[in-house]
């Protein structure tokens, strides 16, 4: 409660003084309360990283095959699952290795080295030695190395947005607060931790360091956070289990049955391996991975780095998007908007720190910048009564500001004017000033005159304060007219509403020479020039994205630090309310909410200001409770417990912290908002893939399962080994699965709305399409190993041209499997090249191991002739025949929404 107390209470309680500590108290202190610093989670465990590779559900089902397949002795089958099975692992490893090798960010925004008083000297320390009742300096530039209780101020301001979300420099001042558990923005007389200086120079006293500071807070309560799994990680996870009891099932179920008919143990025990060995979709895990490093890929063109790949999916079933306000849906560079002088309105042109643009009159004739007097002295006062700078860089041409982006804003207004930086100090060079104070709310600066040969005075503050000062005003051919206090506080208030931060301007002529500037001088007689309103402006990409996300059923919320009227004011903009009834919440109205409350509100409210950390914390867990699937973007520490706590979590790249990063699943490096939205579309493009190759794998494991079943109750021998349903499985099949993960999105994926959290990723249209497929391929199959069986032929042979219909069918099923609705004769084959590619291969391959002695040894297989090649092939298209007249009916009964042909 430091800032409660006056100066000398906070001096007395942490037995300190101006002059600092003794060196010696230091030490005992720093053995008492530690180093001033943090962890921001538990260290990175290498072996634990290893052996979690290894407790997916489907690397148990593989495990348990390659268990099998060396119990009989198979060991090529063995050492086939296995090599898959430490393939994903290595993939999945480096994923998260890379995810986690940076330092921890958090740890990073403490600032180094200290400047403190300690013994009445000052000196250098290492920040990491700092101790609560330590005197620290501050100058502008630095960052804050602690929380401070301020008990000196020279026009200190420093930026909190990291901490805060608010955009705007914060002035601070030594006096003691009245309010009890004030917002972080408000608490004018502290300083906190991992903050910069924008300007001024200020002392304080360590009321805080490590853990116990406002960063420190964060950073215990990021540590203690749990990532919320993904929708796609418990969808596997359960269609997983499914999967692994219904091959048991039906493998037990087999074998008792063969037992029953008479079948030897051995015989049926071998049966119902292949059995398990065909129903087992042995390359999905990988398929799945390497359909997901697609999806980074393709995200990482469109500015958006995935940092956890089950990311990738989570954007696509997304429902909220809890988006902050500064950096994120604004380019976080104050720009006038609005400008009121010789009571006529301008518009001003242009946003951000780069003066393009012009200055407009609302309404009337429209005179040269010049040629408006009033319209120059206010831009002029703007740009002289002024402590911050905008240079431009000669070698890059870009434009750098230094200081309070408000007042920078004012800087580029005036070059948007016509006025020239250099000029005016030439001609106005400053005397003296009054700089600005909480208890004052103006800043003054006087300067010599050049031209007319006299002194002049510039004002800027806020303005209640300065029109109160004037007692006339300037019209636009520059002469003194009557002060109208109606309309200009009329024009105030129009300006405040539309949610721009407004400054007046005033000005002054002393008459003789002054070397000195007081505030008496300026009480009551002052010139009113003009009001200049600035905003920090939405991204123009915006607009589109938060249009296109409700177009897609994605929910976008503001959650920011900033000013109520503010925030209303940018989301009306964008669009994110459209109207007077949307409720919008505060801080303080949050602050004083039940976890239920705020449950129902949440379903109802898009904005929320004002809010604190742990506040946009509780809204993203309230969201989450609701069944929304969450995604946060935010670009400051104060954002990082709600990063890591959502489903997923977007920092910006360019404005964001290095916390922000470190905490988020995906960083967008261009901090651009429209490119969340082109993640969205990705991650449904990259479940939609997920969604094909599954239908692929399982179908084919369907066909094997019944085929197989088949032919025991026909009391057939097998008509396939392990080994040959290993080869089918990773060899042939894997490029075709693979392939499928690089299929491009179909067009409209976009405009459908969000996927349910707990939709699985077998649909109910993929269930009846497996039926159909399966009963194809074992019928098929079934009927040319009768046939050979029929015409003489060995046991080899004929397993091989069952091997062979197989492999065809599934390279003919690959098309099927590219559109749920869509007939693939309507699809370009080489809009995914890949999948031709892999064909070819596939092709070469199983011809491989028909005819070339080595490897007929290893898989017991035997060369076709001619005759088993034209029955083969017409029997394999039969697969392509049945899919497309069930897509055909079910287009024509409309039971989903038609996908236009893939995008080439």
């Amino acid at each position: 409660m430091y800032y409660r107390k006056e100066v000398a209470e906070a001096f007395e309680e942490l037995a300190t003084g101006p002059g600092g500590l003794a060196p010696e108290e230091a030490r005992s202190r720093l053995e008492k309360y530690g180093p001033n610093s943090f962890k921001t989670g538990k260290e990175f465990d290498i072996l634990a990283t290893i052996i979690h590779q290894f407790t997916d559900p489907l690397i148990y089902i593989l495990i348990i095959a390659a268990v099998f397949t060396a119990l009989l002795g198979h060991w090529i089958d063995t050492y086939v699952i296995m090599a898959v099975v430490f393939l994903n692992a290595i993939i999945g490893f480096s994923q998260e290795y890379k995810a986690e090798k940076a330092i921890s960010a958090l740890i990073s925004m403490a600032a180094p080295r200290a400047t403190v008083v300690r013994g009445n000297r000052t000196v250098e320390v290492d920040s990491q030695d700092l101790v609560p009742g330590d005197i620290v300096l501050l100058a502008s530039g630095a960052k804050v190395p602690a929380d401070l209780r301020l008990f000196e101020t020279t026009r200190l301001e420093i930026n909190e947005s990291a901490l805060t979300g608010e955009s705007l420099g914060v002035r601070k001042d030594n006096m003691p607060l009245q309010t009890d558990s004030p917002a972080l923005g408000e608490a004018r007389n502290t300083a906190f931790m991992g903050t910069l200086v924008l300007s001024g120079r200020g002392k304080g006293i360590v009321v805080a360091t490590g853990r116990e500071t406002q960063l420190g807070r964060i950073s215990e309560e990021v540590a203690a956070l749990e990532s919320a799994p993904t929708p796609l990680q418990v969808q596997l996870a359960k269609m997983s289990r499914k999967i692994g009891v219904a091959i048991l099932g039906v493998s037990v179920f087999a074998v008792f049955l063969g037992i029953l008919l008479g079948r030897s143990f051995v015989h049926m025990l071998l049966t119902g391996i292949a059995l398990a060995v065909g129903a087992i979709p042995e390359g999905l895990p990988i398929v799945v991975t390497i359909t997901l490093a697609v999806g980074v890929k393709r995200m990482a063109v469109r500015s958006a780095i995935v940092r956890r790949l089950p990311a990738v999916e989570t954007l696509g079933s997304t429902t909220v998007i809890a988006s902050d306000k500064t950096g994120t849906l604004t380019k976080n560079e104050m720009t006038v908007q609005k400008i009121f002088t010789g009571y006529r309105e301008y518009q001003v042109t242009g946003a951000g720190f780069t003066p393009t643009g012009e200055i407009v009159p609302k309404s009337g004739n429209k005179n040269e910048p010049g040629q408006d007097i009033a319209l120059q002295m206010c831009l002029r006062a703007g740009m002289l009564a002024n402590e911050s700078s905008l240079e431009l860089n000669p070698e890059s041409g870009k434009y750098k500001p230094q200081g309070d982006p408000t007042e920078v804003s004012l800087i580029v207004s005036a070059l948007k004017g016509g006025l020239r930086e250099d000029l005016e100090s030439g001609h106005f060079p400053k005397i003296d000033e009054i700089p600005f104070e909480s208890d004052r709310l103006y800043m003054a600066t006087m300067h010599k005159d050049i031209v007319k040969d006299g002194i002049i005075v510039f004002v800027k503050g806020a303005p209640d304060r300065v029109i109160g000062m004037c007692n006339k005003a300037m019209d636009d051919q520059g002469e003194s007219v009557e002060l109208n206090h109606d309309a200009l506080l009329e024009a105030y208030q129009n300006m405040g509403r539309d949610g721009l931060r407004v400054l007046a301007m005033a000005y002054a002529r002393l008459p003789g020479a002054h070397a000195s500037l007081e505030p008496e001088m300026l009480e009551n007689d002052l010139t009113f020039i003009g009001l200049q309103g600035m905003v920090d402006p939405p991204r123009e990409e915006a607009f589109a994205a938060v249009k296109q996300a409700k177009k897609a059923g994605v929910r976008v919320i503001m959650v920011t630090g900033d000013h109520h009227i503010t925030a209303v004011a940018i989301a009306r903009q964008l669009g994110i309310i459209d109207n007077e009834r949307t409720p919008v919440i505060t801080g303080k109205e949050l602050e004083m909410m039940s976890d239920e409350e705020l449950f129902e509100q949440v379903g109802k409210a898009n904005v929320f200001s004002r809010v604190a950390p742990l506040q946009k914390l509780r809204i993203v867990q309230q969201l989450i409770r609701r069944g929304e699937v969450v995604a946060v973007t935010g670009d400051g520490v104060n954002d990082t417990p709600a990063l890591k706590a959502a489903h997923i979590g977007v920092a910006m790249g360019r404005t964001g912290t290095d916390a922000a990063k470190e905490t988020s699943a995906m960083v967008i490096t261009n901090d651009n908002f429209a490119s969340i939205f082109e993640a969205v579309k990705e991650g449904r493009v990259v479940f939609a893939n997920i969604r094909k190759v599954t239908l692929f794998l399982l179908s084919t494991g369907l066909g094997q399962i019944i085929l197989i079943l088949a032919t025991l109750i026909l009391f057939l021998p097998l008509p396939l080994l392990p080994a040959q349903i290993l080869w089918m499985n990773l060899v042939t099949n894997g490029l075709q699965d693979i392939s499928l993960g690089f299929e491009p999105g179909e067009k409209g994926i976009v405009d459908q709305p969000p996927r349910h959290p707990d939709e699985p990723v077998i649909s109910r249209l993929m269930i009846e399409r497996l039926l159909v497929i399966g009963v194809v391929l074992a019928a098929g199959t079934l009927a040319t190993f009768v046939w050979q069986l029929n015409m003489g032929a060995d046991i080899n042979k004929a397993r091989t041209v069952a091997l062979t219909t197989m492999v065809l069918y599934q390279l003919f099923n690959v098309f099927n499997s590219r559109s749920e609705t869509q007939s693939i004769f309507q699809m370009n084959i080489m809009s995914n090249p890949f999948l031709f590619y892999s064909i070819i291969a596939s092709t070469m391959a199983q011809l491989a191991i028909i005819y070339l002695p080595p490897l007929q040894f290893i898989f017991r297989t035997t060369a076709l002739n001619l005759l088993d090649w034209a029955v083969i092939l017409p029997t394999a298209l039969t697969v392509v025949a049945a899919v497309e007249i069930d897509k055909a009916l079910r287009r024509g009964r409309r039971d989903l929404p038609e996908l236009a042909p893939a995008e080439n």
